[in-house]
């Protein structure tokens, strides 16, 4: 049994599927097979059960998935030290992140950061404010960037950076001729709205809120997962939207999409770098410091 086999074995149970084990650690599908096949053989019980698009634990799996990863930790930790010892960063980084700083923001800063330091293997996972906090408090990413903060869950929370939510709505829409909306003017319209585990809606929810709007009480056409798709929407003529300006820039110098004049902005939102409750490896360490030094 090596850490090798397990960190195959463990991969595949966190991500819930032999191709996207393979995907992340830059292997064939039948290379992770083969690790998790030699370690049930060494072990002489089966450890996952493979059935239709899902992979579930047997006994003996769930037994031993906390043991593997506990070993995988204890290497992970003896890599850190000795090149702590050595005055160097590397190892590996799990970055978590969120939509928009996911998408925008945290690619185009790792590149600058891999150049900086080319010893350490980065992987990153994009998912919802909710998954990414999810993936910090299981262990599952060393670090993260979400755009809002999450209680009940085993976090810290660090501003660094920010983020200008803009309401958009479809070019030539009547709305976009007025200088100085209100919030409340907006009320009788038609919305598309990302979906409610995602920062930017909670953003959203607190502007509304603040204006005296109940969320609840607006004509919602679409719930969508992703802000490009919310653009995509509000170009087609399903309603406004309010979403970064990150994700509509693109569409507002097109002309595709018109920028509402509503008072009482810029509205700002921050994001946040997000630990687990353990000590940062050291790549996970200087990765926030470079955030700190380049987001802010």
């Amino acid at each position: 049994m090596n850490n090798t086999q397990l960190r195959s074995f463990v991969t595949v149970v966190e991500l819930g599927s032999f191709s996207r084990a393979a995907h992340k650690l830059s292997l064939s599908q039948p290379a992770i097979t083969m690790q998790v096949r030699a370690l049930e053989d060494e072990l002489g019980a089966a450890l996952l059960e493979r059935k239709y698009r899902k992979v579930d634990l047997t006994d003996a799996g769930a037994l031993l998935l906390p043991r593997a990863k506990e070993m995988l930790a204890i290497e992970e930790k003896a890599i850190d030290e000795l090149t702590e010892l050595s005055g160097g960063v590397r190892g590996s980084l799990r970055v978590a992140a969120s939509t928009t700083p996911g998408d925008y923001i945290i690619p185009p800063l790792l590149g600058r950061f891999v150049e900086q330091y080319p010893d350490v293997g980065v992987a990153i996972e994009v998912a919802s404010t909710q998954e990414t906090v999810a993936a910090l408090d299981a262990g599952e990413a060393d670090v993260g960037v979400c755009g809002a903060r999450i209680t009940g869950r085993k976090v810290d929370y660090e501003e660094c950076g920010h983020d200008e939510l803009v309401p958009i709505a479809p070019a030539g829409h009547p709305l976009t001729e007025c200088k100085k909306l209100t919030v409340k003017a907006l009320v009788g319209e038609r919305w598309v709205m990302r979906n409610a585990e995602s920062g930017t809606q909670r953003s959203v929810k607190r502007i509304l809120d603040a204006a005296g709007v109940d969320m609840n009480t607006l004509q919602a056409m679409v719930e969508l997962d992703t802000g490009e798709g919310v653009v995509a929407a509000v170009e087609g003529g399903l309603g406004i939207a309010v979403v970064s300006r990150y994700v509509a820039d693109k569409a507002l110098q097109l002309g595709t999409v018109a920028e509402l004049q509503l008072t009482g902005r810029p509205w700002k939102r921050p994001f946040w770098l997000a630990f687990p409750h353990k000590s940062l490896s050291r790549a996970a360490a200087s990765f926030a410091d470079f955030c700190r030094d380049n987001m802010r």
